[in-house]
């Protein structure tokens, strides 16, 4: 039998069988143990000390999504948890495996109002997928390997685990648990039968592709059952990285700001093969280019969560099956048929999106997107948080040969710098880049200390406008002339990033973006630059209904 180790200990023994080499944190009074604990283990357990607890959440979230794995993420209690909710919200939407461990007020105090008590249960119930709390030592194994074993299965998503700072202290012999064998769900043959037999039979049918728990093969194989039907494939928002946007399967993404080309495709279609989504708001237009509960098309749908299937359409074939499984057996499928023209005029609309974009004033961002998608490597990472500057990262960049995009699809601002530095923690020696808002920015910019203390290295653009964009566009439309409470007075960015000994510059005209960002790649820390928007240019589509849902503002 083990020794006697504290509940702390015990935890930690439990995370590093798990395989977790990063966690994301502010450090609490509250789970003082854990902390003690992880000073033995600093060579195999990083603990990566953020700004706020939001950033430490986001961190966590991205982790997951990018590595599959569960991002970890320790905060204090009460203020702690109540900051860190943003990254469970956006680990929820994103269906991001996730775990959030809060430090929490002694058994004894509780149902009192005790200094910072929080009942979590109620506080998380409706946003992470399971909220519990380890009362006794002897159980931390116990629930540290079923919420892994939540947090992976099905459809991903976070847990909440609450440690009350007086069982830390307590002393166990047990012993840590192992990993968590996770096992994805196949389709019933008789369900992939009867959907590959409606497939078949379809003139004009679309593959509308998203959701989390993919991995590399599952995206390999889903390209090929495209690739080799010729079928048009379309990816629900910040799913880009989802099918090869250099395929001519890719015509664009059925998301916030949907073109118009992409509506209509919708509309034609006779059969939809939704593969793990959720027919959720954006990809629907707010549920109304399909009928509701009945869609004109044949619906074909696959998730990894039975409760998401039925839950607002009715399919004509239900597919209860992981992505990644599906994927395979599509993959290995007999060819149904060849639907290229169809998939061409697709293809077309897309392709003519991206040529139609413009942009006023002295940065030409269109100019710069191409130039970054051609500088980029082709395993770039990529983030963004939320406003009408992500049209960049996710209607711009080409998303090919391992290029992944890490974004809020709960359309969280301050997202996406905390994601791109989660991302270095992941692997330094892979290219990220953050494109970031003024007002976005600066709901994370703290972060900026956790980049130079740890050595992590991203790249961050911040579009400069001085206002929150999207609102602005909303009220521009809605009550014209009448501005209010949409302004930003900014800062100097740049002088901030090198008032944290990283590399800053600003960027006034398109062709000083090139040099400023080849400057930053060779900086060898992180790097601000900040690029000065005409705040005329609200977006580059024409139409300001365009705009829909791109996120709180900035």
């Amino acid at each position: 039998m083990a020794e006697q180790r504290s509940g702390g200990r015990i935890l930690v023994e439990c995370l590093i069988n798990q395989g977790v080499t990063t966690a994301f944190g502010v450090p609490g009074e509250s789970y003082l143990d854990v902390l003690n604990a992880l000073h033995d283990v600093q060579n195999r357990l990083r603990m990566i000390v953020t700004r706020h607890e939001g950033g430490a959440a986001f961190m966590a979230e991205a982790c997951g999504k990018l590595t599959g794995k569960p991002g970890i993420c320790f905060v204090t209690r009460g203020p702690g948890a109540t900051n860190a909710s943003i990254g469970v919200h956006t680990a929820m939407q994103n269906s991001s495996p996730m775990i959030l461990f809060v430090g929490q007020i002694g058994r004894h105090m509780r149902d009192r109002e005790a200094f910072q008590e929080i009942d979590y249960r109620a506080f998380f119930g409706t946003v992470a997928k399971w909220v519990t709390e380890i009362d006794a030592v002897d159980r931390i194994p116990e629930i540290v390997a079923r919420a892994f074993t939540v947090a992976q299965s099905g459809r991903p998503g976070p847990v909440v685990v609450a440690l009350p700072e007086d069982m830390l202290r307590d002393l166990s012999a047990v012993e840590a648990c192992d990993a968590s064998v996770i096992a994805e769900a196949a389709p019933a043959a008789n369900a992939l039968a009867d959907g590959l037999a409606r497939l078949a039979k379809a003139k004009k049918p679309l593959l509308l592709v998203g959701g989390g728990g993919w991995n590399d093969q599952g995206r390999r194989d889903l390209q090929r059952f495209a690739d080799a039907n010729n079928l048009p494939a379309a990816v629900v928002f910040r799913g880009q990285d989802l099918i090869d946007n250099a395929s001519a399967a890719y015509i664009g993404d059925a998301g916030v700001g949907m073109a118009g080309y992409l509506k209509d495709l919708i509309r034609e279609a006779d059969l939809i093969f939704a593969i793990n989504v959720r027919l959720g708001e954006s990809a629907t237009e707010g549920w109304t280019l399909l009928e509701v509960p009945k869609m004109k098309p044949v619906l074909v749908h696959a998730h990894a969560s039975q409760a998401e299937i039925g839950k607002i359409y009715q399919p004509d074939t239900a597919i209860p099956s992981g992505a990644n499984e599906l994927a395979a057996a599509l993959a290995a499928a007999p060819v149904q048929g060849n639907w290229s023209d169809w998939r061409d005029k697709g293809r077309k609309g897309f392709m003519a999106m991206r040529a139609r974009a413009s942009q006023v004033g002295a940065v030409d961002m269109v100019a710069v997107s191409h130039w970054l998608d051609g500088r980029l490597d082709r395993d770039a990472i990529l983030t963004n948080g939320a406003g009408n500057f992500a049209v960049w990262p996710s209607k711009f960049i080409t998303y090919s040969g391992g290029r992944r995009l890490l974004a809020p699809q709960s359309g969280a601002m301050g997202a996406g710098v905390p994601a791109a530095l989660a991302a270095k923690a992941v692997d330094g020696t892979r290219q990220v880049l953050c494109f970031a808002g003024d007002g976005d920015f600066q709901m994370s910019m703290a972060e900026l200390g956790t980049a130079a203390q740890e050595g992590l290295t991203p790249i961050i653009l911040i579009l400069n406008n001085g206002m929150y964009g999207t609102i602005r566009a909303h009220q521009e439309r809605n009550y014209p002339g009448r501005v209010s409470a949409t302004r930003i007075d900014n800062p100097d960015y740049a002088a901030i990033a090198r008032a944290y000994g990283l590399f800053g510059a600003r960027v006034e005209k398109t062709d000083q973006f090139a040099p400023a960002f080849e400057a930053a790649l060779a900086a060898g820390s992180a790097a601000v630059i900040e690029i000065m928007i005409d705040p005329q240019d609200i977006t580059p589509f024409a139409r300001l209904d365009d705009l829909k849902g791109l996120g709180k503002g900035g």
